[in-house]
């Protein structure tokens, strides 16, 4: 049998560049190796955004999400694709293992403290379920029993913590989960092209796999370079530059990519040249994503089956996890046991 993996995305607007080389890459790259469940994290987005209007604007934002992931090549033959809040059992097992880790184990890890920063949530105010998202991630991962987790670098330590709850599991009741190990892409995070930190929807400083061309354009020629190069004659500094990361991710001639960097460090050649050539080579890269996205969006319905048929597959893979898990615990013993005489009575 294949070995499983587990990722997915919150639905909170449109994927972007950084999406795509952070995770939805390897996604492709695995489906035919690996057996693959990838979800739609609607339960997490509560985490920050508890409002029913927040709830609401979800919805399309979900759709949105699955045209990005068939977009850049996920295969629903390939892929189940499903909906986090339809599967009843990720609530018991969110609960259960809630009770196996201190929330001083919680609190330590840094993800949550920059969570609630980009949500602009003070940390007095942190709610008990954002504290408590990376044990929710854990029941996502557990419940396929994931054997690998694709993730960007700022989510392994999330890993971990999953690991330790199913080590801490099987330590208790007998060997149910396996440990899911980490794969990192080979840019585990992108820089935002406003150069202050990764790309992100929330920080307004992302290039969308949607964007059309001229989007793309307008938000290259504001990407953030060098911010002492004042004019094209003056040496510019290449490392750490988004505009030259950038061209090291989707410019595939290495050649003119070297020259550029010996007569940016010169002085030789301007900003607006370099990115003219980023602008030819991210759209490049962007049509035949926006192709794939117009077929889906031209077929009513095909998205919803897709998220339909992958979400009612995944209940029964739940079921059967969720019951192997209860019987370990002797939780199903207690009623059995109750059940037999009440019918005997």
């Amino acid at each position: 049998m294949k070995k499983r993996i587990l990722t997915g995305d919150r639905p909170t607007g449109k994927l972007h560049l950084g999406h795509f080389v952070g995770s939805i890459r390897n996604r492709v790259a695995l489906q035919d190796e690996y057996d693959c469940y990838f979800l739609i994290a609607d339960l997490h987005t509560l985490t920050t955004k508890p409002q029913k209007e927040a709830i609401l604007e979800m919805r399309s934002h979900i759709k949105d999400a699955v045209l990005d992931w068939l977009s850049c090549g996920v295969d629903p033959e390939k892929s189940t694709i499903y909906l986090q809040s339809a599967i009843p059992e990720i609530y018991e097992m969110n609960l259960i293992f809630e009770m196996l880790i201190s929330l001083n184990r919680l609190i330590g890890l840094p993800s949550l403290k920059e969570m609630a920063r980009n949500a602009h949530i003070a940390e007095e105010s942190i709610p008990l379920g954002l504290i408590g998202y990376p044990v929710l991630q854990s029941a996502d991962i557990l419940m396929p029993k994931a054997h690998v987790v694709p993730v960007g670098k700022d989510n392994e330590a999330h890993i971990e913590l999953a690991r330790d709850i199913a080590r801490r599991f099987n330590n208790y009741y007998g060997e149910v989960f396996p440990e899911p190990e980490v794969l990192l892409s080979e840019t585990p995070t992108l820089i935002g092209i406003d150069g202050k930190g990764k790309m992100s929807k929330s920080a307004g400083n992302a290039i969308l796999l949607s964007d059309t061309p001229k989007e793309v354009e307008k938000k290259v020629r504001g990407m953030f370079t060098d911010p002492n190069r004042v004019h094209a004659n003056v040496p510019g500094k290449v490392e750490g530059n988004p505009l030259f990361m950038f061209h090291e991710e989707f410019n595939p001639n290495k050649d003119e990519i070297e020259d550029f960097k010996k007569r940016y460090r010169a002085g030789t050649v301007g900003d607006v040249e370099i990115k003219a050539r980023l602008v030819e080579e991210l759209n490049r890269f962007l049509d035949p994503i926006r192709e794939r996205r117009k077929h889906f969006e031209g077929e009513k319905g095909t998205v919803e089956k897709i998220i339909y048929d992958g979400t009612l597959k995944m209940r029964e893979v739940a079921k059967e996890t969720a019951k192997e898990m209860r019987s370990a615990m002797g939780l199903m013993g207690s009623w059995n046991k109750i059940s037999r005489i009440a019918r005997d009575v």
